[in-house]
């Protein structure tokens, strides 16, 4: 009962999201539209933050369990932004209600793994030191995330396939001489 009644209020939350800021969301909305008490919410929440933070969470797994058949980052990517470009009311919803902190926190988090293993694969048979490898891949993932603003502040009006392709260019081409520069290590 209890995963029931908190995925009850996911949905909930979800669906006030559509037509409704995040920052104008309130416990109250959402336990009137899941005819809950207040106690209910609280025992599945902290917060209302803490309600975004699992809403966000399962909405990247379920994103990372249907693409788990893609090739290439360069597929995943554009299927993100194709997937924010299908639900741009609930994203400029989030997005235009969180700190940027909280929103680099976030993609840092969610992608911290991935681009750190495209590096290394680059990096196979040359011995590049740990905190290198490290280092290319935040570049790579600042690099992402003002690709990622800035297909949003542009109200996601540009071709996902040519952008995602000119920028796996430049990524490409910055993660190998990154490499390349990098003296041979012990």
């Amino acid at each position: 009962m209890a995963n029931f009644t908190q995925k009850a209020i996911i949905q909930a939350f979800r669906e006030i999201l559509e037509d409704t800021s995040f920052d104008k969301i309130t416990v109250s909305s959402i336990i009137a539209k899941c005819g809950i008490s207040s106690n209910t919410f609280y025992y599945h929440f902290k917060d209302i933050y803490d309600l975004l933070d699992t809403w966000l969470q399962e909405e990247k797994e379920r994103f990372i369990n249907n693409s788990s058949q893609r090739e290439t980052w360069q597929d995943i990517v554009k299927a993100i932004l194709n997937y924010v470009k299908e639900n741009q009311s609930i994203v400029e919803n989030v997005l235009n209600s969180l700190s940027r902190d909280r929103l680099e926190r976030y993609i840092f988090d969610s992608t911290d793994e991935s681009i750190y293993k495209i590096v290394c694969r680059e990096a196979v048979g040359r011995r590049v030191p740990e905190e290198r490898l490290r280092d290319i891949a935040d570049f790579c993932r600042y690099a992402l995330l003002g690709f990622f603003l800035k297909y949003v502040w542009n109200r996601m009006n540009f071709d996902i396939d040519k952008s995602v392709d000119r920028l796996s260019v430049l990524f490409k081409g910055f993660i190998r001489q990154a490499i390349e520069d990098c003296p041979n290590e012990q």
